[in-house]
């Protein structure tokens, strides 16, 4: 095992193409971090870097105490699981899992003791004797990650190694991941454009949004404390409703005002108050997670503390225990509220809603719109 860490890295591709900028992460000797975001930001760019497979066009990356820019991706001593698993179909799983120890002329009763013990770490131990086309995708899988157990190497790097599965199987074989992760214990870089695997896998999370790290840190923390606007919407399922409009004094309070006719408003809790006491009047944009939301059952005095909506309820999409609802209001479509199946709402009526104060975020205007009601923001970026 070995710490992984990159500095000041860049990939320029030809004509100036900027696929990866200013990116620098320490990754610590056994954790498993995950680098998430849409397709383009530079995620496998990155990881592909990290391999060898793609050259630093700027900066420095170390694996261990040692610079590899200009090491061969053999000699790095990393295993690499890809998204269509690259299995030789003419070789039975043991082969597959043999035969880059067999290159490395490992002896050949260590070459049997590690596949047997990968195969029989992934539960795949019976499918020894099998080829590629007799398993299904998730043995495949199990497969090519034992191919990297077997390696024993300082860091394993998976590129989107689930995608290919069917969601059910997604969900068993992540658990499979993790648990394998903490029995190991080997550095770990995974990518994912799957919120939802980076946020129940990685120790950290690293957002990437333009070629650029957005913010680095706990799931919990990515989710809680977005560092922008961005993050905030790409991170949490359903994504997060978004309000335009400006803040203002009135009475003692802050209070944010929705702009467009039929705007409606929302008093801030008294924290981000004194956050924002210096920027009344500006002009802002509210973020409110749709688990933030419920369906009023004390209508006047939710109005009375300002945090209530007046929406009518489009559709209504169950889910067991919860369900979500689309909802819109006077000024503002799209909304949704993920709450209890229990709580009656009906879709085609109008329904007042309440917002939770302390689960507001302030942001910026723009896509990248910092987070003004998040004091830790300034140490989660880059």
């Amino acid at each position: 095992m070995a710490e992984v860490t990159l500095n000041d890295v860049w990939k320029v591709y030809q004509g100036g193409v900027e696929a990866v900028r200013e990116f620098s992460l320490d990754i610590a000797d056994g954790e498993f971090v995950v680098l998430v975001g849409p397709s383009g930001c530079g995620k496998s760019t990155t990881l592909r870097m990290i391999a060898g497979l793609e050259e630093v066009s700027r900066g420095t990356i170390r694996i261990g105490d040692r610079v590899v820019n200009d090491v061969h991706p053999k000699d790095r001593d990393i295993a690499m699981v890809f998204q269509n698993y690259a299995l030789y179909p003419h070789m039975t799983v043991y082969k597959n899992m043999a035969f880059a120890l067999r290159l490395r002329n490992v002896p050949k009763a260590q070459i049997d003791r590690r596949v047997h013990e990968a195969a029989r770490i992934l539960g795949i131990d019976h499918l020894l004797d099998r080829k590629p086309r007799a398993l299904s995708g998730g043995q495949r899988q199990r497969v090519a990650v034992g191919r990297a157990i077997v390696r024993e190497p300082k860091a394993f790097l998976f590129d989107e190694p689930l995608s290919n599965l069917d969601a059910k199987l997604r969900v068993t074989t992540r658990g499979e991941l993790k648990a394998l992760h903490q029995r190991l214990r080997t550095t770990t870089v995974y990518v994912t454009h799957d919120q939802e695997e980076a946020m129940t896998l990685g120790d950290r999370v690293v957002v990437m949004a333009d070629a650029v790290i957005q913010q680095v840190d706990s799931p919990f923390d990515v989710y809680r404390n977005p560092v922008n606007r961005f993050v905030a919407e790409f991170i949490g399922t359903p994504p997060m409703n978004f309000f335009q409009g400006r803040l203002e004094k009135q009475n003692g309070n802050m209070v944010f005002i929705e702009q467009g006719a039929g705007g409606q408003s929302l008093r801030l809790c008294a924290r981000h108050a004194e956050m924002l006491s210096g920027r009344s009047g500006a002009e802002v944009v509210v973020g409110v997670r749709p688990q933030a939301l419920r369906a009023s059952e004390a209508v006047e005095q939710d109005r009375r503390d300002g945090c209530a909506l007046e929406v009518h309820v489009e559709v209504v999409e169950p889910l067991g225990d919860e369900m979500d609802v689309r909802m819109a209001t006077e000024a503002h479509k799209g909304l949704v509220a993920r709450i209890s199946s229990l709580s009656g709402v009906k879709a085609g009526e109008k329904r007042t809603f309440a917002v939770d104060p302390q689960r507001v975020h302030v942001f910026e205007p723009g896509v990248f719109g910092l987070n003004l009601t998040s004091a830790r923001a300034p140490a989660l970026v880059g």
